[in-house]
């Protein structure tokens, strides 16, 4: 009976032995796995998940681009520490390094691909929707849409759209549509427009922070300098204030849309649109351009001084006259070769 019992310990402490050393190698391979780089290339692996798919299949898809080679062991990963079931659908960019531990916390975490898009400074709308139109992380939903149409989906139904969206650098996933990309930059324009107005100075000829937006356009369209934006916005404001046209380029060039070749002639000058301030007095019906925040600080905080004209000298520079007769002097110098 000692003898039987003697068999039974020793059967049970091997069995048990066996067991140890199975769930020791067991939990030492799942160890090793969990932290070994995957088979990244060196200039990284693209993963796009869409929405409804599972973590199998994106192991199965790892397995057949030969990144991960134990599929299982990634899936036994994710169950036992609860996010099988929470991966989120978008575009990864894998890198050498990655090893399954730190992809799991990626695709748990949204970790996406951030693709960037840029309203530069005095583009029109016209020119920012063709850009956002051939961006190829953008959702297009818009095509064939018009003006009026685009600001009814942002919630301002009538509106013009020119002059709304605020120029930066902006961040996003792919997949982002149209419509929220353009809610985004039209949100931060009104913020940015909000608080400049807040800061404004006394005893502007603007009745409203759009007309702000308008004068800031024109800013923006007229220099290339940012120095000059202050003077340029002085000048603007001044001859608002004694009721002369303002008599800017820009607004000519906007007015004549597609029949603008490049040059501006006399007739163009002459030839009466909405936006003509050659022709009409005051400020034109609305923006003709994407205003910078530095042109709308501007045009709400204009440089002192007596000046009312001035005119390029042909460097992106202007050059700037109190006087009619000094500003025709200056034309003659930089825009007729001293004639």
């Amino acid at each position: 009976m000692k003898i039987m019992r003697r068999l039974l310990t020793r059967l049970v402490l091997v069995v048990l032995a066996a067991v140890l050393a199975v769930g020791g190698y067991g939990l030492y391979r799942y160890q090793r796995f969990a932290n070994t780089p995957l088979a990244v290339p060196e200039d990284g692996y693209h993963l796009l998940i869409k929405p409804g798919t599972s973590l199998g299949l994106v192991a199965q898809q790892l397995e057949r681009d030969q990144v991960l080679d134990e599929p299982f062991l990634l899936r036994l990963m994710a169950r036992l520490d609860g996010s099988a079931s929470r991966v989120k659908a978008g575009e990864y960019q894998l890198l050498p390094g990655t090893t399954p531990r730190r992809l799991l916390r990626m695709l748990v975490s949204g970790e996406v691909v951030l693709h960037s898009f840029t309203i530069i400074e005095g583009w029109t709308f016209k020119q920012m929707m063709q850009a956002l139109r051939n961006h190829p992380a953008i959702e297009h939903t818009l095509d064939g849409a018009g003006q009026l149409s685009v600001m009814e989906l942002l919630g301002e139904p009538g509106a013009h759209p020119e002059g709304w969206f605020y120029p930066d650098t902006y961040r996003f996933p792919r997949g982002t549509t149209d419509v929220d990309f353009l809610r985004r930059a039209y949100r931060v324009m009104q913020q940015q427009l909000a608080d400049a107005w807040e800061q404004r100075v006394d005893g502007l000829p603007l009745k409203s922070p759009y007309e702000a937006l308008i004068l800031a356009s024109l800013i923006e369209r007229e220099t290339a300098v940012p120095e000059e934006r202050t003077r340029i916005a002085g000048v603007f404001v001044r001859r608002l204030q004694k009721g002369m046209r303002l008599q800017t380029d820009p607004t000519v060039i906007y007015g004549m849309g597609d029949a603008f070749d490049g040059n501006i002639r006399r007739r163009d000058l002459r030839t009466d649109t909405p936006y003509n301030t050659y022709t009409r007095h005051g400020l034109p019906p609305t923006p003709i351009a994407m205003p910078s925040g530095a042109s709308i600080r501007a045009a709400l905080n204009p440089a002192d001084g007596d000046e009312l004209y001035f005119v390029s000298r042909g460097d992106g520079s202007h050059q700037f006259s109190a006087t009619l007769e000094e500003h025709n002097a200056a034309v003659r110098r930089y825009q007729l070769g001293g004639r």
